[in-house]
């Protein structure tokens, strides 16, 4: 990937953290470092995570390498989700920040519509063709852009949004996120594939389907992304 790509990606960087500082919902810190670990033993339990003394961290925890390496977008949908997120890097812990790569395949390859419950999203697009867009939550109104590179959207926090690669060529997009851990729920996912599952009679009802159309939907495969 070209330079002038990654300085875009620094961009949103940047961009997150300033929405982070304003309007996260993660706690701020109340010292220099809490970096995340999985051993309770001579820990403080910080915001979710175990934090080790500040004197032992390292620069790797502070550190992801290989995010310019392309996911793999040989699934149902077509994407891939890289998230650097609090498990990913120890060191956001407490720092209200996540970072994202999305990679699409050709023609058609997508982000399922989806919501993150704890934070907003930027997105900015560093090669092909995107489609995007989110559903405001009254009344329903679908706000959607085409984007191409060094373009940028936000998502609100907790609207259902979707990205979706209109172009021939792979396109790549980089997204900051106003959490150390935003969370994810696929909309399909969620309805179709929740375990347990959802009484088809609810989903039937929901969205005026027929009930074989419903338990045919409940025994598909639903990809995570």
């Amino acid at each position: 990937m070209e330079g002038s790509q990654f300085l875009a990606a620094f961009a949103v960087l940047v961009l997150a953290l300033a929405f982070s500082l304003a309007f996260a919902d993660d706690p701020s810190p109340l010292q220099d470092l809490c970096v995340a670990m999985d051993d309770p033993k001579n820990a403080v339990f910080v915001n979710g995570k175990f934090s080790k003394n500040p004197n032992l961290t390292v620069a790797n925890d502070f550190s992801f390498l290989g995010l310019n390496i392309p996911g793999n977008t040989g699934n149902q949908v077509g994407s891939n989700v890289t998230l650097v997120n609090v498990d990913k890097m120890p060191g956001l812990n407490t720092l209200g920040i996540s970072l994202a790569r999305l990679d699409f395949a050709p023609n058609a390859g997508l982000n399922p519509p989806h919501t993150h419950p704890r934070a907003i999203e930027i997105l900015v697009v560093v090669e092909g063709t995107l489609y995007v867009g989110f559903v405001t939550s009254t009344p329903n109104r679908l706000i959607t852009k085409v984007f191409y590179p060094g373009d940028v959207f936000v998502f609100p926090i907790g609207l259902i949004h979707f990205q979706f690669n209109v172009g021939k060529t792979n396109a790549v997009a980089f997204a900051g996120l106003s959490s150390q851990n935003p969370g994810a729920i696929t909309i399909a996912n969620a309805l179709f594939a929740s375990n347990p599952p959802i009484n088809p009679d609810v989903l039937v009802k929901a969205f005026q389907l027929d009930k074989n159309v419903v338990n045919y939907l409940q025994k598909l495969f639903w990809e995570s992304n």
